[in-house]
């Protein structure tokens, strides 16, 4: 019996029905991703599951006995002790828990009614297994890594996520049901909650999620709500949209089928009675039925149309950056000597966790806060600057006022368009443009940004999350625009397929200041790290040669530090392979093992030692080679 089930679910606020005669079935174990786009409804259906919504008509019929836990997506901003919020879970036993560690406390001082009071509340708990609960608390903290006595308020907004997810994971439940569970976490805190999920055993997961990466880690099946009818998809993220993909073409093709009737139904009802010769009633109702069908049936909600406004060509030169350090206060340096060069067609990607200084080294190149070292400024430059924290947006004001800045017109790559139209490429409906903004969810207010951004000509573009509450339709059509895009691009985005797919390096910054520089994207940076292991020999040496071809690609001086080790490698290499003939010589009939078995099997080892440093320095010094001839 499936731990849920949806029968035949209805659910409108007024609109078009957000749940249209849904039906959905949830196995136990299993880790379902639920998809689709902004505002059809997905949290609604949480909410239906959860309980605290109820359906207009069908059912929603879930197990006897199973337990139910939801974490929500948007972040509470209060302040409590950490071991608390997470009690709070667990109901009246933690009131309890909560009233005496608080009596306790202020027995503690010398108030003797709070002594009084521990003793009945002491009597409760033990009825309770109040203890019991406060043993729990302090084991999944700590399994969590969390300070049980931290205040929620001082916490980063991925350390406020794990709080909120041990409170939701306390009761144990059958069943767990996650909002946007990645939304405003840095990637090490993402990585994190994919281990922490894959490794609760029994758990099973209904979530919502536009990570596509982590949708491809843990999801077992996706689901697509889509125009108020929930469909199944087996499998991982590619191959939904492969399946997606056929689905989308035979409706394609059944809607022209019956579009094509209808206008000769249409056709033959508008001809005179002889042409028509007798009245026939059965086709008349036919006709009428086809034209209410023809009401009824939902389009597709379109695509976003997005193109960026020509300007300009930069210099070749965008940004020439020399030990710049960045301090606030008498605290440790945030930024520390990082020096680079940006020129004109980078795409650029910024990882590092959240507080590290990402969105400070913006600021920092581009002249909006103090700073030590210096950065040379290309010519030319336009900047367009898509913020994450929305402050070019006011809430107060309509979409079409914070677009068009009360102009029923706006400029398009030297055209006029009118307001209402130009907003209609973002999925804006006339009447949606005359919506306040702090009415809009967080994708609408994301792609109003966009909208906005994409009116400013540029040839340098920077964007600081851009890809939150976005639905994968859009992030892959902004995914597109960018990676056409002729100008510069420096992003931060803790999206890691959307790194992937748009970026040509990547700065990672690690924590006490430091940023290094990686050719490609975020896998790339995964590969390149020097903690990595290299695992298949040929298949690495197959990624060098990428790696040197995309090097080869970008025209980059070396720093002397690079120099001086392009310099040195080759007499390295040649060290590594008479080492390498030595043991292979020494090796190669076996008898070593029979004299001095200890021995060969460290000169085995060895070798293998040998045979992953001479990759990794051929690899490097391919890169280098490339970047000094500034191919």
């Amino acid at each position: 019996m499936a731990y849920i089930t949806l029968r035949d679910v209805h659910l409108a606020f007024g609109g078009p029905a957000l749940l249209d005669g849904a039906h959905f079935n949830l196995e136990r174990g299993e880790r379902v991703c639920l998809i689709g786009r902004n505002g059809e409804g997905k949290s609604t259906l949480l909410k239906l599951i959860e309980g605290s919504l109820l359906p207009d008509t069908g059912e929603v019929s879930i197990q006897n006995g199973l337990t139910v836990s939801m974490l929500a997506q948007d972040v509470p901003m209060d302040s409590g002790k950490v071991a608390d919020i997470v009690a709070d879970g667990a109901g009246e036993a933690a009131a309890v828990l909560k009233a005496y560690h608080e009596a306790s406390d202020a027995c503690v001082l010398g108030d003797m009614e709070a002594c009084d009071h521990m003793g009945m509340l002491q009597h409760k708990l033990d009825q309770l297994d109040g203890w019991a609960l406060e043993n729990k608390v302090n084991s999944i903290l700590s399994k969590m890594g969390l300070d049980p006595n931290a205040d929620l308020a001082d916490l980063s907004g991925g350390r406020k996520r794990r709080v909120l997810l041990a409170r939701a994971l306390l009761t144990q439940p059958d069943v767990l049901l996650l909002d946007e569970p990645t939304n405003h976490l840095d990637v090490e805190s993402i990585e994190w909650l994919e281990k922490f999920l894959l490794d609760q055993n029994n758990l099973t997961l209904l979530f919502i999620s536009h990570d596509r990466s982590f949708v491809d880690s843990i999801a077992t099946r996706i689901v697509e709500l889509d125009r108020g009818i929930l469909r199944s998809y087996e499998g991982n993220y590619s191959r939904y949209l492969d399946l997606k993909a056929q689905q989308m073409e035979a409706e394609e093709k059944q809607n022209a089928l019956f579009d094509k009737k209808l206008a000769e139904e249409e056709a033959w009802i508008r001809q005179g009675i002889k042409a028509r010769r007798t009245r026939n009633e059965g086709r008349v109702r036919a006709l009428k039925d086809l034209r209410e069908q023809s009401k009824a049936r939902r389009s597709q909600q379109g695509k976003v149309s997005m193109a960026t406004q020509d300007a300009n060509r930069s210099g070749k030169l965008v940004f020439d950056i020399e030990h710049l350090s960045v301090t606030f206060g008498d605290n440790a340096p945030i930024i520390k000597g990082f020096s680079a060069l940006v020129m004109r067609g980078d795409r650029i990607g910024l990882v590092g966790d959240n507080g590290v200084g990402k969105t400070t080294l913006i600021k920092a190149i581009l002249g909006e806060i103090e700073h030590g070292g210096s950065v040379k400024t290309g010519t030319q430059l336009e900047v367009a600057y898509f913020d994450q924290l929305r402050n070019a947006l006011d809430l107060e004001k309509t979409v079409m006022a914070n677009v068009s800045e009360g102009s029923d017109f706006v400029d398009v790559n030297g055209g006029r368009r009118h307001i209402y139209s130009y907003l209609q490429d973002f999925l804006f409906s006339p009447e949606r443009a005359r919506t306040p903004v702090k009415a809009l969810s967080g994708g609408e207010r994301n792609r109003i940004l966009l909208a906005k951004l994409l009116l400013k000509p540029s040839n340098l573009i920077v964007m600081d999350e851009p890809t939150n509450d976005l639905d994968m339709v859009t992030l892959e059509l902004l995914e597109e625009m960018l990676s056409d895009y002729k100008g510069t691009l420096l992003l931060i985005s803790h999206d890691r397929a959307f790194m992937d797919n748009v970026v040509t390096s990547t700065w990672v910054f690690d924590g006490k200041g430091n940023i290094d520089e990686y050719i490609g994207g975020y896998q790339d940076y995964l590969e390149q790290r020097p903690d990595d292991k290299v695992v298949d020999q040929k298949s690495d040496v197959k990624k060098a040669q990428a790696k040197a071809e995309a090097a080869a690609q970008k025209k980059v001086k070396l720093s002397y530090k690079d120099q001086r080790e392009l310099e040195q490698l080759p007499a390295e290499m040649e060290k590594l392979e008479k080492e390498q003939a030595e043991l292979s010589a020494k090796l190669a009939d076996g008898s070593w093992f029979v004299s001095d078995a200890n021995a060969a099997t460290l000169a085995s080892q060895r070798l293998a030692e040998i045979e992953e440093a001479l990759l990794e320095k051929l690899e490097r010094w391919d890169i280098l080679e490339n970047m000094s001839k500034g191919n």
